[in-house]
């Protein structure tokens, strides 16, 4: 597994534009395949996707290969990823 960390400087364009600006977090396998996503809001929501939750009105763990260069992220530590998981409750769960 590799994992990332990128800023999304806009919000949402949808009815929940005022969470404003995000920072998205991913768990990647080697074929580029996503297994876990969070999004963090700057109003505070935390939204989280997985095998156990794959989506609901808010959103959606992306079917897409991850592209680090689409969305521009840095590869971070497993660690950083774990501690950022665990420590932001996610509204959606």
């Amino acid at each position: 597994m590799r994992y990332y960390k990128g800023r999304w400087d806009e919000d949402r364009g949808d009815e929940f534009s005022a969470w404003g600006a995000s920072d998205w977090y991913f768990e990647v396998q080697v074929d580029e395949t996503v297994t876990r996503q969070m999004e963090v809001y700057d109003a505070g929501v935390v939204l989280q996707y997985d095998h156990q939750h794959l989506d609901d009105e808010f959103g959606g763990l992306t079917d897409k290969a991850f592209d680090p260069v689409g969305f521009p992220c840095v590869e971070i530590a497993r660690e950083e990823f774990d501690a950022a998981w665990a420590s932001h409750p996610a509204r959606n769960r």
